[in-house]
């Protein structure tokens, strides 16, 4: 079955940055679009809504209000319809919990007619509608077992990421290793164990163990966290430093080459990578009034740990460890195990299949211009726009949720070939070139 409508754009994906460019779209008359996604429906990282756990962007990067502080869609007007305006008043904080930004978005995603879930595409290849160049793309229905095929001049990849666990993690039938991402499902059976080891030094990491040890009193398991790095690091919350997610900077970090974008992104740790301080001074915290009466034996904490193999043996799990500094090795054998090592981006197979029409950076990184256009060997007038994989290209804006924004007006902009939603330059205090003066 095929649809006679050719569209302006298909997203690929309803995360986040997909919703922002449909809740934009949602009165651009002159463009018509349609999103799909084979979730059920919206849900941002359920296995991570932990109680207490806060965004770690203010409320203002939302899904709309850079681009339009009017929208119906913004995070203001929802906290205004569900009659929390002045809660939210009193709150005075510019950081959210993150259950909320999720209720928000699926708040959003409810209200947009062009946002369709149970819907898997699986193909996208080139074609003609009518006499005029198009991508033809193949949807299956998973509510209905329906296939259909949709034409577009345009597709907005926003297949988002998925969770990454080293192959030497993955060894044996993983019952008792638990990634992050699947945290909240298993917390249950993680707290009735009686030894936890958490893995991994960034945001994730310090939330769940902070949430284990503060049930840790109500349990009887012992609690350890380990990781590689030689310090649990604070994230970078300067406001000069902060500068990076601006538009300003990611102009000029896309104008690096690839070898210095990627020497760049390595400076960059700091401020796209670390704890935020109010999870640490919680964490420690809680542990100075653990100690009051001595100290908790069954909490560990250790940094400098490369944690090289998991294995899995019945109910137990052992980890191969190296304290690299000193080099020493070391074994845990434990009950439970939860690993916090991030995610990778998610490339659907119909992107491989066109690997060889695509510039490329490296083995896994395509080559993506600054209007976020994927570039092909040879020049087409049909765009796939990436909201993933971009790291290499655009770098602070790859995963920054208010730098999404900026890229969803860019998307839209190009695809009408004009100005829809004016993009602002000079954003910030600091200049990233010389200027040239005659």
């Amino acid at each position: 079955m095929s649809e006679h409508v050719l569209y302006d754009c298909i997203g690929v994906g309803i995360g986040p940055f997909n919703l922002g460019l449909a809740a934009l779209l949602d009165n651009q008359d002159s463009i018509k679009a349609i999103f799909f996604d084979k979730a059920e429906c919206f849900e941002w990282h359920p296995g991570m809504l932990i109680e207490e756990a806060d965004l770690q962007v203010p409320f203002l990067a939302d899904l709309v209000t850079f681009a339009d502080p009017t929208s119906k869609y913004s995070f203001l007007n929802y906290v205004h319809k569900q009659n929390r305006l002045y809660q939210f008043y009193f709150f005075k904080r510019f950081d959210i919990p993150r259950r909320e930004y999720n209720l928000y978005a699926k708040w959003v995603a409810d209200q947009l007619k062009a946002c369709h879930f149970q819907s898997v595409v699986v193909d996208v290849k080139e074609t003609e509608h009518n006499g005029v160049s198009a991508y033809q793309v193949t949807v299956h229905r998973l509510d209905t077992g329906e296939t259909k095929l949709y034409f577009t001049k345009h597709v907005v990849l926003g297949t988002g990421s998925i969770p990454f666990v080293p192959e030497s993690f993955s060894r044996g039938k993983q019952n008792n290793v638990v990634h992050t991402s699947d945290y909240l499902p298993n917390a249950s059976d993680i707290k009735e164990a009686s030894s936890v080891v958490v893995v991994g030094s960034g945001q994730s990491a310090a939330e769940v163990f902070y949430e284990l040890l503060v049930d840790q009193k109500h349990f009887h398991y012992s609690l350890t966290w380990y990781t590689r790095s030689a310090l649990f690091s604070q994230l970078e919350t300067g406001k000069l430093g902060q500068e990076v997610f601006s538009p300003d900077y990611v102009h000029y970090f896309h104008s690096l080459d690839y070898e210095k974008r990627k020497e760049a992104l390595g400076r960059l740790q700091t401020v796209r990578n670390g704890v935020d301080k109010e999870t640490l001074i919680n964490i420690y915290d809680l542990l100075y009034n653990r100690s009051v009466e001595g100290r908790d034996k069954n909490i560990i904490i250790q940094p400098l740990t490369e944690v090289e193999e998991i294995k899995e043996h019945g109910v137990e799990v052992e980890l191969q460890c190296m304290q690299w500094e000193t080099e020493e090795s070391f074994v845990r054998k434990v009950e439970k195990v939860v690993v916090a090592t991030g995610y990778k981006p998610h490339i659907p197979e119909w992107i491989w299949d066109k690997k060889a029409e695509m510039v490329w950076e490296s083995d896994k990184e395509f080559q993506v211009d600054e209007k976020f256009r994927i570039v092909w060997k040879e020049k087409r007038a049909n765009h796939i726009y990436a909201s993933t994989n971009l790291e290499h290209s655009h770098g602070t804006a790859a995963t920054n949720l208010s730098l999404a924004v900026m890229r969803n007006q860019t998307i839209i902009n190009d695809i009408a070939g004009k100005e829809l939603y004016p993009l602002k330059n000079d954003t910030v205090f600091q200049q990233f070139r010389p200027e040239m003066k005659n």
